[in-house]
């Protein structure tokens, strides 16, 4: 009995150009077993044999199967979106995605009737496919090149020889084994999303955005008050670098719907260790991240490192040392308040002195303080902390934010009680705050008893000792800018930006511009008057309180900043 082995049945474009006499059975029956041998596709085996080339080919599939045909060798490599499937999946299956339409994915190929293909795009995208045929040769040049640049690209960004991997761990155990469970493709996001950290952090930059937008992804840091362009990673890691920073955050990675909020903390030899508070953005494009750094060692320098002048210090030390009463440091976002409030509060934390804070969240972790961060949705408000707060017997209490009458009202009467209050308010400059206050609703009496000091502050970028030059600024600008006749005798020179390789366009660091105004007794009785702002600012400039835009002015003649620089962080 002779025994017949039964050839495999010919595959969907086999079976459809001998349908349609473009092939004959017995060579699309021989070329279907060889495509089977050399394990590649029937459309590839097809067009190598030479039986058809692959114009012909996509001809005759167009007019089959009543598809469009594309020309891709037409189409910009740098229109052509990378993010809508995995490259993986392109390179194995030679197809190239080329537009979204509602649920359903536009792929170009050469050879729609590959089911396997079809399916397993449907199952990752979670899409409908429609099809365009392109051909062959051309679509896999195109498909190999998309790849290979977008690996290569990915892999210059994260190289070995940049970034030793080992210098930097995870402190957060709890998502140890989810990071490690990468595959193997991930490595380089991983590398790259620790590279980009710690640039940051040697920059000394304060925030990263990583940013994504229809044909390109950018990473951006912020430093010294300006954001500049680091790099720009190929768009199709997007996703991937969104799901690693979530990981490391304790995020959920699988809601892209809506912001979300957490922090890390990296590893940086045996002892540093640096905190990242992460931010998600749902954008048209895809998750906006953006990272700040928190340095705990920047509560640590000191009152003198933050540029207060002598007489500055002297007025806020006072008031610190005062055993109640309420202090406010205000300012825009990023101005600095934090790191101003952690330097007070690291001269008050001592054995014998019960600090207690409140924030939304806690930027600075400081030993030897008892630090709340405030959840809205669970009922734990900034009033509701410091309610608590009151019944824990303590000495000092921060509050991140006064931001209702609730919460000010219990502030103000904890001043006035015998706790010492530090918190922040959002205004120009320090008179508008008292005024803001009362506008709040809060009594002027209680005003008046209750807060003994405001810092208004700014940060200005500070010029590089290594390459300013004195510059010569026309007499009437100095007076326009806010200097007096008698300032000007020629004994101080103003110095300009330069730039050089150890700055960022002429300036290193940032310095604080400060008005530092305690209430006296004088303008107690303004505030129980229900006095202007501006009754309360002129009473403070009799008594020798510097505006924001004077003490700015100082450290133009101190060489410190520029003219510029003063004149676009303060207002008259």
């Amino acid at each position: 009995m002779t025994t017949t082995t039964t050839p495999p049945p010919l595959a969907g474009l086999a079976r459809a150009l001998i349908a349609a006499g473009k092939l004959s059975a017995a060579a699309g029956e021989e070329l279907s077993q060889k495509a089977l041998a050399n394990k590649t596709s029937f459309a590839s085996q097809l067009v190598a044999s030479g039986v058809l080339s692959a114009a012909d080919l996509a001809h005759h599939v167009s007019g089959i199967f009543g598809i469009p045909l594309v020309d891709v060798q037409a189409l910009d490599i740098n229109r052509i979106p990378k993010d809508l499937l995995d490259g993986k999946l392109c390179a194995s299956y030679k197809v190239l995605p080329l537009a979204k339409r509602g649920s359903r994915l536009v792929i170009a190929t050469a050879d729609p009737t590959n089911k396997e293909a079809a399916e397993k795009i449907k199952f990752t995208a979670q899409v409908g496919v429609d099809w365009l045929i392109a051909e062959h040769d051309k679509l896999v040049a195109l498909v190999d090149k998309i790849t290979k640049t977008t690996s290569e690209s990915l892999e210059s960004f994260s190289s070995a020889a940049d970034f030793d991997l080992e210098d930097i761990k995870d402190v957060d155990e709890s998502n140890k084994n989810e990071a490690d469970g990468s595959d193997v493709e991930d490595a380089p996001v991983v590398k790259f999303l620790h590279k980009m950290l710690i640039d940051a952090f040697n920059m000394r930059a304060s925030d990263l955005h990583f940013e994504p937008y229809e044909h390109n992804y950018r990473v951006r840091f912020r430093i010294d008050g300006e954001l500049r362009e680091i790099a720009a990673p190929p768009i199709a890691i997007k996703d991937k670098l969104a799901s690693r920073i979530k990981v490391i955050s304790r995020l959920d990675i699988s809601e892209k719907r809506v912001p979300q909020d957490g922090r890390m903390k990296l590893k940086m030899g045996p002892e540093k260790v640096i905190d990242f508070r992460v931010s998600t953005l749902p954008t048209l494009f895809g998750e906006k991240i953006v990272i700040r750094i928190l340095d705990p060692s920047s509560a640590k320098m000191g009152i003198d490192a933050l540029g207060y002048e002598p007489e500055e210090k002297e007025r806020l030390l006072n008031a610190i040392s005062r055993p109640y009463g309420m202090i406010l440091v205000t300012g825009p976002t990023g101005s600095g308040k934090t790191v101003s409030l952690y330097s007070c509060l690291n001269l008050l934390n001592k054995p014998g002195v019960n600090i207690s804070t409140a924030e939304d969240p806690s930027e600075i972790n400081m030993p030897g303080v008892n630090q709340v961060n405030v959840n809205d949705k669970a009922g734990l408000t900034f009033a509701v902390a410091l309610k608590s707060f009151l019944r824990q017997d303590p000495d000092v209490i921060m509050v991140g934010e006064i931001r209702d009458l609730e919460t000010a009202d219990i502030a103000i009467k904890a001043a006035q009680t015998g706790h010492l209050v530090l918190s922040t308010l959002h205004t120009n400059d320090a008179p508008t705050t008292l005024t803001r206050m009362r506008n709040m609703g809060i009594a002027p009496f209680n005003i008046a008893s209750s807060v003994i000091l405001i810092t208004a502050q700014r940060l200005g970028r500070r010029l590089c000792k290594k390459c300013k030059e004195p510059v010569d600024i026309p007499h009437e600008a100095l007076l326009e800018a806010g200097y007096q006749e008698e300032e000007l005798d020629g004994s101080w020179t103003p110095y300009k930006p330069v730039g050089c390789a150890e700055c960022n366009n002429g300036y290193k660091g940032r310095v604080g511009i400060y008005q530092v105004m305690p209430i006296s007794e004088a303008m107690q009785e303004i505030i129980l008057k229900d006095g202007s702002a501006l009754e309360i600012a002129n009473q403070a400039r009799k008594e020798g309180v510097k505006s924001l835009r004077e003490s700015g002015l100082h450290k133009v003649k101190q060489g410190v900043t520029s003219l510029e620089e003063v004149i676009a962080v303060t207002n008259l």
